[in-house]
């Protein structure tokens, strides 16, 4: 079987909650008795897109287990390249720096035994929301394309290209999700979607694939039907850090478990 441990929204901020709550995280996959497929953190490294906090990032985000990294709303494309990919120049575009660094998405692909992890950039420079770009719906459909059908493919991004009934998170949700939804029907070995951006743990369809949401490190969102309790207005700061493990079976079904970590102190 294939399993992939799925976090995201670490939001590392120079503070030390997050710091802890971050490496907590980490500290528990490393010290699993079972060497995982990949480790896939969805989004949200930087809360404010520091280079100082890609430098505490490339720290903390550390593993024995195969790793991948992309951007979310809160993230800045060319601080994640210098600071989480080591890209130091865009000299072979032709572009300066800042020009290259930051227009071009951040899309990555793992191919692992058995499967294929397309990770794809949803960030929008300077805006919260989420929005595929052409070129990356062109490149998803090239490593769809160059992957044998009997290969599952799982699509990961920061932001949901779906409603998840939770106001604050929908307005800034991914849009334009249509192109995607045919991309879909081309590829019938994309097998699901993962994500994060919501910081709750959720789980939906779009385009007849499963929207597996990843809960949030830093914080847990505070669901619409439940009264505030706490200091924040949309989140819980109290509850502990999650995430999520992604089982593809020798039969092919994909099943997902959610598990919280216990933040050391």
């Amino acid at each position: 079987m294939i399993v992939i441990a799925h976090l995201s929204d670490v939001h590392l901020d120079g503070d030390r909650r997050a710091a802890d709550r971050t490496r907590a995280v980490m500290e528990y996959l490393d010290d699993l008795p079972y060497d995982l497929d990949a480790v896939l953190v969805s989004g949200d490294i930087a809360d404010h897109a520091e280079d100082a906090e890609y430098e505490e990032a490339a720290k903390l985000l550390r593993s024995r287990h195969p790793l991948v990294v992309c951007p979310g709303n809160h993230d800045e494309r060319a601080a994640f390249r210098r600071g989480l990919l080591g890209e130091s120049s865009g000299e072979s575009s032709g572009k300066s720096f800042g020009e290259s660094l930051s227009i071009e998405p951040v899309d990555q692909v793992l191919r692992g035994e058995g499967f294929v992890l397309a990770v794809c950039d949803s960030s929008v420079p300077g805006e919260h929301h989420g929005f595929l770009e052409e070129s990356t719906l062109a490149w998803l459909d090239g490593v769809l394309t160059d992957t044998p059908p009997e290969i599952p493919v799982l699509v990961a991004f920061h932001h949901p290209p779906v409603p998840l009934h939770t106001p604050y998170v929908d307005e800034i949700r991914q849009f334009g999700e249509e192109r995607l939804a045919a991309l879909v029907d081309r590829h019938p070995h994309l097998t699901a979607f993962l994500c994060g951006h919501a910081h709750t743990a959720a789980a939906t369809t779009f385009a007849g694939r499963p929207v597996l949401v990843a809960p949030g490190v830093v914080s847990t969102l505070r669901l619409p039907w439940e009264a505030p309790t706490g200091s924040s207005e949309h989140v819980h700061l109290d509850e502990p850090p999650a995430l999520a493990f992604h089982v593809l079976g020798d039969d092919g079904r994909l099943t997902t478990h959610y598990r919280v970590v216990a933040a050391r102190r």
